[in-house]
């Protein structure tokens, strides 16, 4: 914790250290808000540190290995998030400067019991790596990803697209908004550009998303352009009763209410649902919500659409969360995708015969996607597949596979002109008969 006569800056660089820290445990990353960090532009530089460091991990592997010669202390409390933060600051972030990389670093750790004795291994580490900065700066670009999550998506995607992943990863995420209605006016104060359907996209922003006009007023909703496309394919007509499973925080909520269905959203998490009530409230948008476990729920009336958006890996995401390539494990996937089916299976139970069901996931894995189709047809009584045509997705054609699901992926070609790329995510459409 930072004292009343600490060095300017510490503050700050003490919270993104904890952060950093707690990420690199095995914790999803959460932006650092104004309850820890009133200043807006601390908040900024701070988030700023923590994501340089999760999006060159790898990168930051390899240079960490050149210069530590008998590999990470034991026990060492912050001292290999104090580390790796420094580092990208040094080579990553040249604007902040080199001194406070330096001199800020072993301040940090000396206000960390656990680390203290470190601090003069840290500052040998630290002008080492500025000395051999030209060295160290672009270690090879296949060094982003973990080498058997890398080479599984070069055999699924190709080393091409893989090359254009890495890119996604360095560039982040732009901000993506969902609009109530089509505004002209409105995309012009936000700086924003038409991208497919009802979404848009800002590339850049000096505010706090709360603080963008149009917010107050309920006017849109934060939602990737990829995140926006199954709720689109429901196909049932204005009024039909449709049940989204796992629906907290609600984006996929909201697209549903504003075409026109009666919605009943559901979710096992209190706290999440909390901010899904929140989110219709600022949206004046209404539904029914229910706190219930997804894999068990049995209604007193069936619907006529069921939206599943299943737990999963979530590495589609790894533009605003590159956290989850190195976090994920093989063993994290096979038990997502036992309870992806048990919720596959119960969703198809709360369907009308006729009605449709649509399961998607925002993982890159094919055993949470095409290998999870492919289980409902064979082990679902009653479900046939309702293949997607290419011309449901108007400018996103080529993301429709030949069995008649959708695939997106970072390094997939967006139908406008608009800089960015989009997340991962897979799409599947059943009838229940």
């Amino acid at each position: 914790m930072a004292a009343k006569n600490d060095p300017a800056g510490l503050a700050l660089r003490l919270v993104a250290i904890e952060r950093l820290r707690i990420v690199l445990a095995g914790s999803n990353f959460s932006p650092i808000g104004a309850s820890e960090l009133a200043d807006s532009r601390d908040r900024a530089i701070a988030n700023r540190l923590v994501t340089t460091a999760l999006r060159r991990h790898g990168h930051l592997n390899l240079v960490i290995e050149n210069l530590l010669e008998r590999g990470m202390p034991s026990k060492s409390g912050s001292f290999e998030a104090t580390l790796r933060m420094s580092l990208a600051q040094l080579l990553y972030l040249p604007d902040l400067g080199d001194h406070s990389a330096l001199y800020l670093a072993v301040e940090a750790l000396r206000r960390d019991k656990r680390a203290t004795h470190l601090a003069g291994l840290m500052n040998a580490m630290l002008r080492r790596a500025q000395k051999e900065r030209e060295r160290l700066l672009e270690p090879p670009q296949p060094l982003l990803f973990p080498e058997a999550l890398r080479k599984a998506w070069q055999s699924a995607y190709g080393i091409e697209a893989v090359g254009r992943f890495a890119a996604a990863l360095l560039a982040g995420a732009p901000l993506d908004l969902t609009l109530k209605a089509a505004d002209p006016a409105l995309l012009e104060v936000l700086g924003a550009e038409a991208l497919l359907a009802d979404t848009v996209r800002i590339q850049n922003r000096d505010k706090a998303v709360d603080a963008l006009p149009g917010y107050a007023e309920g006017q849109w909703w934060v939602q990737d352009v990829a995140a926006a496309l199954p709720a689109r394919l429901i196909d049932r007509p204005p009024g039909a009763t449709v049940l989204d499973l796992c629906a907290a925080p609600g984006g996929k909520t909201a697209q549903l209410v504003k075409a026109g269905y009666a919605v009943t959203a559901l979710d096992n998490d209190a706290g999440r649902l909390e901010r899904l009530r929140v989110n219709l409230a600022r949206l004046h948008y209404a539904a029914t919500i229910v706190e219930a476990d997804a894999a068990d729920y049995a209604p007193e009336q069936k619907f006529d659409a069921v939206l599943l958006d299943a737990p999963c890996s979530a590495t589609g995401t790894f533009r605003r969360h590159p956290e989850v390539v190195w976090n994920r494990q093989q063993s994290d996937i096979a038990g997502r995708v036992k309870l992806q089916q048990k919720l596959l299976a119960q969703a198809a139970e709360c369907l009308k015969p006729g009605g449709v069901l649509i399961y998607c996931v925002c993982s890159l894995e094919a055993a949470e996607g095409e290998s999870q189709a492919a289980w409902a047809l064979s082990h679902v009584p009653g479900l046939q597949a309702f293949p997607i045509a290419a011309e449901e997705l108007g400018g996103l054609e080529r993301a429709v596979t030949g069995e008649g699901t959708v695939r997106t992926h970072p390094g997939l070609a967006l139908p406008s002109k608009a800089a960015g790329s989009l997340d991962g995510f897979f799409i599947a459409r059943f009838r229940r008969i």
